[in-house]
């Protein structure tokens, strides 16, 4: 399972012209589900982004998590992350490695709802539709995540 988490200022979904969620300040988290990931990865996972200390104290260092600024968090699945682009011929990426959406939707939800347990409010993409993220990364600031 990997994590691309952003700080944002905003972040909003669209799917089909139609805004399906937005958030104001906090965190996005494209998510991406492996082949052999299991639910206690999820849970793993969400837990780091609960816990990542990316936004700044009072003297401007990276101190705070999104529970300790009470922010939002907006979660869009990704498959893409998981691409293998090591081992092609050409310049086609592989997605072999992603978990088919039987299996991934499940664990995305679970994700979701660890970090709902944790307290957070948390805004979600439409699994598997076609979708338009719209975000201001504010710092810029991006980490990616694995478990």
């Amino acid at each position: 399972m990997r994590a691309v988490v952003q700080r944002v200022s905003r972040g909003q979904v669209r799917v089909d012209d139609r805004v399906v969620s937005e958030i104001g300040s906090g965190l996005c988290v494209l998510l991406g589900v492996a082949r052999d990931d299991e639910s206690a990865d999820a849970e793993r996972l969400a837990g780091k982004v609960a816990r990542l200390r990316i936004f700044e104290n009072e003297e401007g260092k990276f101190d705070r998590s999104i529970q300790d600024v009470e922010g939002a968090v907006l979660v869009v699945s990704q498959f893409t992350l998981i691409a293998d682009s090591t081992r092609q011929k050409g310049t086609r990426p592989d997605f072999s490695g992603a978990a088919r959406s039987e299996v991934a939707e499940p664990l995305y939800e679970a994700f979701c709802g660890a970090l709902r347990a944790a307290g957070l409010q948390v805004e979600t993409g439409v699994f598997g539709a076609r979708m338009m993220v719209e975000i201001a990364n504010d710092g810029p600031v991006t980490i990616i995540l694995e478990v």
